[in-house]
């Protein structure tokens, strides 16, 4: 069978269209794979995890100032630790205990700062 002339150059460009609708989509679209959709749903629901936990870990430690001055004598890679110590995380699962500790941490030393 043979091909009328004014195909070949329709198919070529509906493939074409099609190649460059992709890579403009990907590119500059916002389209993503199903992985890095993936990779971002987890990262945002560990910054909300984040975001929710952070303030009942200080609310713990308030209630306890005399705590937050030895944890602020701490060095700063350290008051994470003392964070989990104190027991301010213990209602965070183990999974995103030091990730609420370190932002906990941080948001007390702010907190000093500012006083």
């Amino acid at each position: 069978m043979k091909t009328p002339d004014w195909a070949k150059p329709a198919i070529f460009g509906a493939v074409g269209g099609a190649i460059a609708a992709i890579a403009i989509g990907f590119i500059w679209g916002g389209w993503v794979t199903a992985g890095t959709a993936t990779k971002m749903e987890r990262a945002s629901a560990k910054t909300a995890i984040t975001e929710i936990f952070t303030p009942l870990c200080v609310a713990e430690a308030q209630k306890e100032p005399e705590k937050i001055q030895r944890m602020l004598e701490e060095r700063s890679w350290n008051q994470d630790n003392f964070v989990v110590e104190a027991g301010w995380v213990d209602n965070v699962t183990e999974k995103h205990r030091r990730t609420i500790a370190v932002s906990c941490a941080a948001a007390l030393a702010e907190a000093a700062k500012t006083d």
